[in-house]
């Protein structure tokens, strides 16, 4: 049993988009034209570029991009455990974050002393 139901979550999403795109069809281009330019470089594989993404949607919180390139990555063959892999990259880098930012929280606060 699934917290939600991705497969219609996705379906919703896809939607969403394209009913998005036919109010501002240049902001949706534009969005694809990004999405599209990592592919043109040929640096990274197209699984390894979902796999990223992956990561990143975590990071944002985004459902919809966690639905979406999960499911991509699937198709593209990467397993499981790959998709694990990526997603403790994200909480390590998420946590390196927060204790650059404790730092920053104490100098603040030692700034504070100061004025």
């Amino acid at each position: 049993m699934h917290m939600i139901d991705w497969n219609t979550y996705r379906q919703q999403v896809v939607a969403g988009v394209g009913g998005f795109g036919k109010l501002s069809p240049e902001t949706v281009r534009g969005y694809g034209a990004m999405g599209g330019a990592g592919q043109k470089t040929g640096q990274l594989d197209a699984k390894t570029r979902e796999l990223i993404a992956i990561a990143v949607a975590i990071t944002l919180r985004c459902d919809g991009c966690i639905t979406v390139h999960t499911d991509a990555a699937h198709k593209l063959g990467a397993t499981k455990e790959e998709v694990a892999e990526a997603l403790g990259v994200a909480v390590s880098v998420n946590a390196g974050a927060a204790i650059v930012y404790s730092t920053r929280t104490l100098d603040a606060y030692a700034a504070s002393d100061e004025a």
